[in-house]
C-alpha cells in the first residue's frame, strides 16, 4: 500500500470539530450547548415574543385600554368568521345585538350576521406614541368599516365594558418591565454588595451579611402589607410603578450578592487578580473587569431564573391589593376583577389574565434551566 493511500486511511489524530472546540470562545461554547437544549430555545422564542409584545403594546391593543361603556358590558369573546359566505377568504366579524331578558334581566349578546365588519391589517384606531415619542393611530388589527370597539372584542369584555384583550396587551407591558427593571437593579446591588463583600472581607463582610440576614429574615406578606399601607393613595400609578419597582429590587438583590460573595471569595486568590492589585487597579475596577467577566454565564442564569420570580411577586401583591391599583393596568391588577364567583359565574373569560402568567414563568423557568446547564463546564 502507498503512503498515500496509507495516510488516507488513517483518521486524523484531531478532528475538525475538536478543533472548533478548541478555539472556540466561552460565550461560542454557551451557545452551542444551549442550542441542544431544545425546551430552553422554544421558551426563549416564547418569552422574546412576550417582550415584542411589550414594545408594541399600544401598537397591537385595537382599543383604548381605558373606554369605559356601560351597554359593553361583560360582551363574551367574539370569534373571527374567517370565510365568507361564498367559501373565500375574508376575515370578518359580526355586530352584536344586545337583549335583554326580562324575567332575571340579564343583557345577552347575539351576533348578527346581516351585519359583517371587515377586519383590516394596519388600521386607523385611538392615538398613541409608539415607544413614547412617535404619535400616531395605526393599529396591528381593526375593522375596515367602523370602530374597532363597536365590534371587535376577541377576549370578551369585563364589568365597565372595556376591551380584555386590549388591556391585557398593556397589562404584559407592565408586568414584564417590572420583572426586568427590578431585575436590573437587584443585578446592580447584588454584584455591587456581593463583590465587595467577598473582595474586600474583615468588618466589610461581616456587616453586608448581617443586612441580608435581616432582610431574608422579614416576614414578606406583613412587609408587603405595611409598604401597601404607606404608599400615598394620592401617587400616580407611575409613582406607584417606581415605588413597586424599587422594593420589590431591594428585598430581591440578597440572593444573587451571597452568590456573587462566595465566588468572589474563591477568586480573590487566583494570581490574576493578584496581579491586578499589584498594578494599583481600584475595588471596582477588579470586580467589574476581572472577576465578574469570569462567571458571566453563571450571572446571566441567575437573572434567568430571577426574572419569573420578580414577575409573581408583582402579580400576586397587585392582585392581593398591595401592589399597583387601578388605574394602573398589570396582570394583576386584571385578576382582582375575577377573584369573586359572582363575576367568573357572569363572565368566566376574565381569567385570561392567568394565562400569560403561567405561560412567561415557566419559559423563564426552562430557559434559566438552559442557561444554567449550558453555563456549568461540568455538565
Amino acid at each position: 500500500m502507498s503512503a498515500t493511500a496509507l495516510d488516507a486511511a488513517t483518521p486524523p489524530l484531531v478532528t475538525e470539530a475538536e478543533t472548533r472546540v478548541a478555539v472556540a470562545t466561552q460565550r461560542q461554547l454557551i451557545w452551542w450547548r444551549f442550542r441542544k437544549h431544545r425546551l430552553a430555545v422554544v421558551s426563549g422564542i416564547i418569552v422574546l415574543v412576550f417582550y415584542a409584545v411589550a414594545a408594541f403594546a399600544d401598537f397591537i391593543a385595537y382599543a383604548e385600554p381605558f373606554d369605559t361603556e356601560a351597554s359593553r358590558s361583560y360582551i363574551p369573546p367574539q370569534p373571527i368568521h374567517w370565510f365568507d359566505a361564498q367559501g373565500h377568504f375574508h376575515p370578518q366579524v359580526y355586530a352584536l345585538k344586545g337583549k335583554r331578558d326580562l324575567r332575571t334581566f340579564k343583557l345577552s349578546y347575539a351576533p348578527d350576521p346581516s351585519e359583517p365588519r371587515d377586519l383590516a391589517l394596519f388600521a386607523h384606531g385611538f392615538r398613541y406614541r409608539l415607544f413614547g415619542l412617535f404619535p400616531t393611530d395605526i393599529h396591528l388589527l381593526g375593522v375596515s368599516n367602523g370602530r374597532a370597539t363597536d365590534a371587535l372584542f376577541l377576549f370578551g369584555t369585563d364589568q365597565l365594558g372595556r376591551d380584555v384583550f386590549s388591556r391585557l396587551v398593556l397589562a404584559t407591558r407592565t408586568s414584564l418591565t417590572i420583572g426586568l427593571v427590578g431585575v436590573t437593579l437587584s443585578l446592580v446591588l447584588g454584584v455591587l454588595l456581593g463583590g465587595i463583600s467577598g473582595l474586600l472581607g474583615g468588618w466589610v463582610d461581616t456587616i453586608v451579611q448581617r443586612i441580608i440576614e435581616i432582610l431574608r429574615s422579614i416576614p414578606t406578606i406583613p412587609l408587603w402589607m405595611g409598604l401597601a399601607a404607606a404608599i400615598p393613595t394620592s401617587w400616580s400609578p407611575e409613582q406607584v410603578y417606581f415605588a413597586i419597582t424599587v422594593i420589590i429590587s431591594l428585598i430581591g438583590w440578597t440572593e444573587l450578592a451571597r452568590v456573587v460573595r462566595g465566588r468572589f471569595l474563591a477568586l480573590r486568590e487566583e494570581d490574576f487578580i493578584t496581579a491586578a492589585v499589584l498594578a494599583g487597579a481600584s475595588h471596582m475596577r477588579i470586580i467589574f473587569k476581572h472577576m465578574v467577566p469570569s462567571f458571566l454565564s453563571h450571572i446571566i442564569a441567575a437573572i434567568s431564573l430571577a426574572l419569573p420570580a420578580m414577575i409573581i411577586s408583582e402579580t400576586t401583591l397587585s392582585f392581593l391589593g398591595l401592589g399597583l391599583r387601578p388605574p394602573a393596568i398589570s396582570w394583576g391588577v386584571m385578576l382582582q376583577d375575577a377573584q369573586n364567583l359572582e363575576t367568573l359565574a357572569l363572565a368566566p373569560w376574565l381569567l385570561v389574565a392567568a394565562v400569560p402568567v403561567i405561560i412567561v414563568i415557566l419559559a423563564f423557568n426552562f430557559l434559566g434551566d438552559g442557561l444554567r446547564d449550558a453555563a456549568d463546564p461540568y455538565g
